[in-house]
C-alpha cells in the first residue's frame, strides 16, 4: 500500500522551530501526524525533484538539498549560497539539471545546476529585475515571486508582484543562461504572485495578489516564442466580501478537473470548478479556513481532503472537501507549526 508524506516548511526568525517538518499522512481519513523535524533557517518554500529522490528547501543565504529516504525522512546533502537575499520560490527541471531560485527582496533569478546525485551546482546564471522607478505613492521595486517552465520547457516564466509583469525568458539547457523574450503585462498593482500552467500544458494561469483575481490564458508555442491569449477573470473572493484581502497561492488538483485559491485577509480558500477543454474557471464556494494568513494548500491524493497552511495562525487546517460542489468540511484538531509557509505532499514507493 502507497504511503504519503508532506514536507512543510516554516518560518524561524521569530519563534523556536525547526523550519522543516515532516508529516506521515493518512489517507484514508485526512489525518496527518509529525514524523521528523529538520533544522533549516526560514524555509519558506520546498520542491522535490520530478524523479522523487531529491527535496530542496530555501534557506536565508540559499538552498539546501536533501535525499529523501525510504521511510519519507530526509538526508542532508549540501547547502549553496546564490549570492543574494533570501529566496521564496523553487522550480525544478523535469530533468533534474537546473534548480531556479526566485527572490523577492532584491528582484533576483537565480539558476543553479544539481548534480546528478542531487547536490547542488555552481550558479549557472543569474537575472535581477530592474525598477522603471517611482509610480504614484509608491516605489515601483521589482519583486520575483514564483517561476514555471512551459510545458516543453524550451522558457522559464518568471511572475515579479513589483513590476505588475510575468516575464517570460528562453532557456539554454545546455548552459543553464536565461535570455529575455517577452513581457506579459498586468495593471498597476495587480500584482502577479503565482503562477501555473494546465496538467495538459494548453493553459497558463496568472493569480493578481493584490486584485484577488485569477486570469485565465490560452498558450501555444510559434517561431516567434509563446503565444498567450486571455480567456477570461474570475474573482477570487466571496461575493459579499468588501474588506482588505489578498490572493496568495493556488493548486491545481492532479487530475486538472480543479483549481484552489488560498486568500488572506479573508483567510478563505476558492475552490474553483476547472473545464479541461476551454480552461475557464466556474467558482464554486469560497470558505473559511479557520486559521490567518493561509499560504499554502495541500491536497491528499484521494481528492477528498486536504489541510490549508495558515501562517499567523501557526497551524495546519485539516479539511474533507467535495470537489464536485467545492464544500469543505472541518475534521481533525488543527495541527500547530510555528509561522509555516509551504507544504509538497509525496507518494513513496511502495515496500
Amino acid at each position: 500500500m502507497s504511503r504519503y508524506i508532506a514536507y512543510v516548511g516554516s518560518y524561524t526568525d521569530m519563534n523556536d522551530g525547526k523550519g522543516l517538518t515532516v508529516l506521515s499522512l493518512n489517507a484514508e481519513d485526512g489525518s496527518a501526524t509529525k514524523q521528523s523535524e529538520y533544522t533549516v533557517s526560514n524555509a519558506s518554500y520546498v520542491a522535490a525533484s520530478h524523479d522523487h529522490r531529491y527535496l530542496y528547501a530555501i534557506t536565508d543565504l540559499g538552498v539546501v538539498a536533501f535525499a529523501i529516504q525510504e521511510d519519507g525522512d530526509l538526508k542532508r546533502l549540501n547547502s549553496v549560497q546564490i549570492k543574494g537575499m533570501r529566496g521564496c520560490h523553487i522550480t525544478v527541471s523535469r530533468k533534474n539539471t537546473y534548480l531556479v531560485v526566485c527572490g523577492f527582496y532584491d528582484g533576483k533569478v537565480t539558476v543553479l545546476r544539481l548534480n546528478e546525485d542531487g547536490t547542488l551546482g555552481k550558479i549557472a546564471d543569474q537575472r535581477y529585475h530592474r525598477s522603471p522607478g517611482n509610480v504614484t505613492e509608491r516605489n515601483l521595486r521589482p519583486h520575483c515571486r514564483c517561476s514555471c517552465f512551459s510545458p516543453d520547457e524550451k522558457y522559464l516564466f518568471v511572475a515579479d508582484s513589483g513590476l505588475d509583469q510575468v516575464r517570460i525568458y528562453k532557456f539554454d539547457h545546455d548552459a543553464g543562461k536565461l535570455d529575455g523574450l517577452d513581457i506579459l503585462h498586468s495593471k498597476l498593482k495587480a500584482a502577479p504572485c503565482y503562477i501555473r500552467f494546465s496538467p495538459d500544458g494548453k493553459y497558463f494561469y496568472v493569480l493578481k495578489e493584490q486584485l484577488n483575481q485569477i486570469t485565465v490564458y490560452s498558450y501555444e508555442d510559434s517561431r516567434r516564442g509563446p503565444v498567450l491569449n486571455l480567456v477570461e477573470i474570475q474573482s477570487t473572493l466571496a461575493k459579499k466580501f468588501n474588506d482588505y484581502s489578498a490572493a496568495v497561492s493556488f493548486v491545481i488538483t492532479k487530475d486538472g478537473k480543479n483549481l484552489i485559491v488560498c486568500n488572506s485577509g479573508e483567510n478563505s480558500i476558492c475552490i474553483f470548478r476547472r473545464d479541461i477543454e476551454t480552461g475557464k474557471l466556474t467558482q464554486l464556494k469560497v470558505l473559511p479556513i479557520s486559521g490567518v494568513y493561509p499560504k499554502n494548500v495541500g491536497v491528499f491524493p484521494d481528492g477528498k481532503h486536504l489541510f490549508s497552511v495558515n501562517q499567523e495562525s501557526n497551524t495546519l487546517s485539516f479539511f474533507k472537501v467535495d470537489m464536485e460542489t467545492g464544500q469543505i468540511l472541518m475534521q481533525h484538531k488543527a495541527m500547530k507549526i510555528p509561522q509555516p509557509s509551504c507544504a509538497f505532499i509525496l507518494e513513496l514507493p511502495e515496500q
